[in-house]
């Protein structure tokens, strides 16, 4: 298995919540990037939007884009002809930084970033023409990133209406395997209550693009117990890099490895950088797996 470690700006700072991180530049975000020794991020919202700027910044660290967040809304009628046209964007400008993936996620009635729990009655549950638009919305970004040579990767999430076992797999099973691969997240599978390895071996080449985090089970029942809304879960620790939870990494990697997994592994674990300093956690998570990736990992220069 020969893949590429990198790693999230939100390690650094919270797009969800800006007051996480808010001090941190995007200079002290890739050099520490680059000083843990990965060799690619994904798109933060401090990262400048003009593409020659980014490349420059970001080859000076040895660092590549390798894909970013894209909210669609195709739920919702109103805005389905607007998630089009943003994502065209987003793709050109993907394109641009010569990244190959784009990690969508429908955001429509999600209560991510409400005061309800994910776990609510509040969680958008979709209805059959909800799930109609979502399919055919996806398989028409799908069919465009395709025919410009990326592909899209979808991003299950907690506090959507694509988060528990049954609702992923619905997706996958109405979707076309060429047009919608899918985005595995360690940690937001967890969450839910599935186990990671699960789907490796449900999906194998389905999976085209892997978020690592790991999760503290405690911290989790508790959240869950309490209600507590997703980014109070965040804010309570919830979730931390690889090597420092309660996830079987080693399991997780042997499972990608026998599907022969060739890509990105991206660290994503958001905490509250004032308690979880974002360098030292940075350092652990690449020195943890790349121990058990043993040397098979595209390396900083």
């Amino acid at each position: 298995m020969r893949v590429k470690l990198g790693i999230a700006p939100i390690n650094w700072c919270n797009d969800d919540d800006p007051s996480l991180g808010k001090d941190i530049s995007f200079e002290r975000i890739i050099s520490e990037m680059a000083e843990a020794g990965f060799v690619g991020t994904e798109i933060g919202s401090k990262y400048p939007q003009d593409p020659a700027v980014l490349k420059t910044a970001l080859s000076q660290h040895g660092l590549e884009v390798s894909a970013a967040w894209f909210s669609t809304y195709f739920t919702d009628p109103a805005r389905y002809q607007e998630t089009i046209s943003r994502f065209l964007e987003q793709m050109s400008f993907l394109r641009t930084m010569n990244a190959a993936y784009i990690n969508v996620c429908e955001c429509g009635y999600s209560i991510q970033q409400t005061a309800y729990s994910v776990v609510s009655e509040k969680k958008p549950v979709f209805t059959d023409p909800q799930w109609d638009a979502l399919i055919r919305g996806l398989h028409h970004i799908g069919r465009i990133a395709h025919d410009f040579g990326m592909k899209i990767a979808y991003h299950y999430h907690a506090g959507t209406g694509v988060f528990t076992a049954s609702e992923i797999d619905f997706l996958m099973q109405h979707t076309s395997e060429t047009l919608v691969s899918l985005l595995l997240d360690t940690g937001h599978a967890a969450f839910a209550g599935i186990e990671p390895a699960d789907l490796i071996v449900r999906y194998g080449p389905r999976i085209q693009y892997v978020h690592l985090k790991d999760i503290r089970k405690s911290v989790l029942t508790t959240m869950l117990q309490k209600q507590s809304n997703f980014m109070d879960a965040v804010r309570a620790g919830v979730f931390t890099v690889p090597g420092d939870g309660d996830l079987d990494f080693a399991n997780i990697l042997n499972r990608l490895e026998k599907i022969n997994y060739q890509g990105w592994l991206l660290v994503e674990a958001e905490q509250d950088p004032a308690k979880a300093p974002p360098l030292p956690y940075a350092k652990k998570a690449y020195h943890y797996l790349s121990t058990l990736l043993g040397g098979q990992h595209v390396a900083a220069a």
